[in-house]
């Protein structure tokens, strides 16, 4: 039989993932046509969203890409992505044919004035995600086909939208003079709502020299937010299995190990109604095969159909198995990311110059991690009370009787350690011949009197007369890290806390009791953690450095990315809000949510300062060009904004067995579109009029 089929959860999170492209899909036809209310105008920019994406799939087999999780992730971000260029062209180019011009010239006309800002939003999304192509370490190896498939996705949608949407339009859209009944039925409403905000726009640049406070006050927010929020890897995701290491006291036989197992197992039986299946193995799960270890594996019927989850099956499990007193067992979790069979999610590595010191200092250590709330199933993988057996060589009389070292060691070897003589074969099977002492001879120091050696002579002599035995402790193992003799403490984390509060813990017990003479280091999943909250704050400094200069170069400005930039913090903000107020945790998915909005909500900002410097060209002072922007613009960034929004909102609102780690991405990107777009309409023409210098073009008066 197939003990587990670990496939199943990979198909089943595809199949998730697939249902989300659907309805993201149907998401953003659906607020493209409440915008646009015309068949003929919702399909240029619906068109786009097949097109690009068809185009991404070909992207991913010249990059030699899989069809993955992430991979299909990428792919429902992007749909409510690529459609925003179309968009913008579109409305560009409705207005003037309303306004009285042909198609083509509409077509013509609309493209060259929106063309800048369509290659300035392009750009600026792809050089967001260019850092995290490069990244390294286990950041890199998820994100890198993610981030290609984004921009891939991304450029391809720019080229659309400035080839395919301006043709579409010249054939498709022309002037009515009586628009269709659902268009008049609605328009009152969109007109009202442009002309409320225009009025709240104007009311708030009376008072605009709020803006900085109130961006400093967002900041602020934000920082204490960060703080709060609980980080970790990633979240785990319930896949129906729960992993019990199991150890016994050191020096125990295979025996009394396969008893305790076989007590683990009757307690699962017994307390876990919904398990599926559950067998043990001993000495597995990285113990170097030593037989007082073993793993009790623990698989359970699936999510759907069963009452409690895997963390509430989970929490009754470390209750009971925290009463076993013959062995030590320690439930776990599969991590989201990495190996299964990892061990405990904390672990933190003692590095001593000395192994004296080091099993001087763990006693202490492990007593005061033992203490500290967050933190539950604290060990040591270094194990100095392993009872051993020290043999003396009486050399003299060794030398004497004519037996050698070399002789004394062959035999204790084909006693007691078992050596293969040959094979035989049976049945069509081949089988090993080993030979040693039966089990009952070879318990014992004492056993050796049944044991020979051949001397020179050819006589036999009892290693009895030759060897001393003395009963001692020593280390089970030696381990290294770094070169340094080493200790790896472990431990799990207590409900209602996560990896991160767990090294916190850990770094608070180092500084605590641990000299100066030692180092530390994380291993394992903590590594995994720490490395991947390096590169992702190090790919999101570089992000806006990146975005920073492509549009420095683009509007040959210092001042105008800085007013874009402006959207960056308001989105920030609004993503951390929004993880703070669904309970959700910082983590690796979050944290490239986070990244990605730096190149989503620029393209606002880019929108409202291009037609701003246009109408100042013309000769309008800086604020009245910011609000006119503004006012013009806010349609397109309405409807691009919530297209995005929306199209994310599937993976927000994901409850399949994976939805755990990808919810927190689009809760990030979700909450930080909306929160951004709220403020950006008010912000951006705000900082605008500060930031921008009034230019006197001929015939034209600037004016304030």
């Amino acid at each position: 039989e197939i003990g587990y089929d670990f496939t199943k959860y990979v198909r089943r999170s595809v199949e998730e993932v697939e249902e989300t492209l659907l309805i993201a899909f149907g998401l953003v036809v659906v607020i493209i046509f409440a915008f646009l209310r015309d068949w003929r105008s919702t399909v240029i920019p619906v068109l786009a969203i097949p097109v690009s994406i068809i185009a991404t799939f070909f992207l991913l087999w010249v990059l030699d890409f899989s069809i993955n999780v992430l991979t299909l992730v990428a792919i429902v971000l992007s749909i409510g992505l690529v459609c925003d260029d179309a968009i913008v062209v579109l409305e560009n180019i409705y207005s003037k044919i309303e306004g009285g011009m042909r198609p083509l010239d509409a077509a013509i006309r609309g493209s060259k004035e929106i063309y800048f800002a369509i290659i300035s939003t392009t750009i600026t999304l792809a050089v967001v995600f260019l850092p995290i192509v490069f990244l390294e370490g286990l950041t890199g190896r998820l994100f890198r086909e993610f981030a290609a498939v984004v921009v891939g996705s991304v450029l391809i949608s720019g080229f659309v939208a400035l080839t395919l949407s301006p043709m579409m339009c010249r054939y498709l859209l022309q002037h009515q003079e009586q628009p269709n009944w659902l268009y008049r039925k609605t328009e009152p409403f969109f007109r009202g709502l442009t002309r409320g905000y225009e009025v709240s726009l104007r009311a708030f640049m009376r008072v605009r020299v709020l803006t900085f406070p109130l961006l400093a006050g967002i900041v602020v927010g934000a920082y204490f937010t960060y703080g709060e929020l609980p980080s970790e890897l990633a979240p785990l995701e319930d896949r129906s299995n729960i992993r019990i290491s199991v150890r016994g006291p050191e020096g125990a036989t295979f025996a009394y190990t396969q008893h305790q197992l076989e007590q683990v197992s009757a307690l699962v039986v017994d307390e876990v109604p919904e398990v599926w299946r559950t067998f043990s193995i001993i000495g597995a799960g990285g113990t170097s095969g030593a037989v007082n270890a073993g793993i009790q594996n623990v698989y359970l019927v699936d999510g759907q159909d069963r009452t409690r989850t895997q963390q509430e099956i989970y929490d009754g499990l470390s209750k009971k198995t925290s009463q076993l007193t013959g062995v030590r067992a320690s439930p776990a979790q599969p991590p989201t990311i990495g190996a299964r069979s990892g061990g405990q999610p904390v672990q933190f590595v003692l590095q001593a110059p000395t192994l004296k010191e080091l099993t001087d200092l763990l006693p202490t250590f492990l007593q005061e991690a033992s203490r500290q709330p967050e933190l539950t199933y604290v060990d040591a993988d270094l194990k100095v009370n392993r009872p051993a057996v020290a043999l003396r060589i009486d050399r003299p009389r060794a030398d004497e009787l004519g037996v050698s070292p070399l002789e004394l060691a062959r035999t204790l070897q084909l006693g007691l350690g078992g050596v293969r003589y040959g094979y035989f074969v049976m049945n069509g099977k081949q089988y090993e011949i080993i030979g040693r002492l039966q089990e009952g001879d070879r318990d014992e120091p004492s056993d050796m009197k049944r044991l020979f050696a051949r001397s020179t002579r050819g006589e036999l002599v009892g290693l009895d007369n030759l060897l001393s035995a003395t009963e001692e402790a020593s280390p089970a193992a030696l381990y290294r890290f770094d070169r340094y003799v080493s200790a790896t403490v472990s431990a799990g984390t207590a409900t209602g806390y996560t990896l991160g509060d767990g090294i916190e813990a850990m770094e608070r017990v180092s500084k605590k009791v641990v000299p100066s003479s030692f180092r530390t280091s994380l291993s394992g999943q903590s590594r995994d953690y720490a490395d991947s909250t390096a590169s992702t704050s190090l790919a999101f400094v570089f992000a806006l450095v990146l975005v920073y200069l492509v549009l420095a170069a683009q509007f040959e400005s210092f001042a105008d990315p800085i007013i874009i930039l402006i959207t960056v913090p308001l989105s920030i903000a609004g993503a951390l809000f929004s993880l703070s107020l669904t309970e959700s945790s910082l983590n690796v998915f979050s944290q490239i949510g986070i990244i990605m909005l730096i190149g989503l909500v620029t393209k606002n900002g880019i929108l409202v300062v291009e037609f701003a410097n246009q109408k100042k060209e013309e000769g309008v002072a800086p604020r009245e060009a910011g609000v006119a922007s503004a006012v013009a613009r806010f349609r397109p960034i309405l409807m691009t904004s919530l297209a995005t929004a929306l199209g994310v909102l599937p993976i927000a609102l994901s409850l399949g067995g994976a939805a755990g780690s990808r919810r927190s991405l689009g809760i990030a990107v979700a909450g930080g579109l909306t929160f951004s777009l709220l403020l950006t309409l008010y912000m951006v023409p705000a900082v605008y009029s500060y930031l921008s210098r009034a230019l006197r073009a001929p015939g034209h008066d600037a004016h304030e």
